[in-house]
């Protein structure tokens, strides 16, 4: 009688368990990236004596960067995609990602292979295969981008080691 209790109180205190954790299910790689893009910002943004309060275009301009961007990539679409370097994302890239040059040329083409092939008529999987490099160059910077937003939101600061 007792062990069919027992038997009956792990079963019961296993679905529980699985029950708790299907209602919270791990954050997802992006959302842990996000985070700490959002956390890396802030603190830029509070530096720069910025806050959401602040007057709007000041707040832009210490986010995206000022003047001529300096990264810019002609899409084969004929799209031309250009970002600043000096901005508090630009800053957030270089630390998650490691080269914000690097993850800059990756990311939009890795974001633009849809309207590639809708463009050129190509099939996705032809056009994904012609940018076989920055799909790998995109994954490793963002497996990158994922262990360095992991310990940042795990207390490892925001900034890195040796640098204030």
């Amino acid at each position: 009688m007792r062990s069919r209790t027992a038997t009956t109180a792990l079963a019961v205190l296993a679905l529980l368990t699985a029950s708790a954790c299907a209602a919270h299910p791990a954050p997802s790689a992006d959302d842990v990236i996000k985070a700490a893009t959002r956390r890396l910002t802030d603190d830029c943004l509070t530096r720069r004596g910025l806050s959401p309060a602040s007057d709007q275009q000041r707040v832009a301009d210490a986010l995206f960067g000022t003047g001529r961007a300096e990264l810019s990539l002609r899409l084969r679409t004929g799209f031309v995609v250009r970002a600043h370097t000096d901005g508090c994302l630009a800053a957030a890239q270089r630390r998650l990602y490691g080269d914000q040059d690097r993850w800059f040329h990756a990311s939009v083409v890795v974001n633009n292979l849809k309207p590639e092939a809708a463009r050129t008529g190509r099939p996705l999987a032809e056009v994904r295969a012609a940018h076989r490099a920055e799909l790998t160059e995109w994954r490793r910077l963002r497996a990158r981008a994922l262990t360095q937003a992991t310990a940042l939101l795990e207390g490892g600061g925001t900034h890195p080691k040796g640098n204030t």
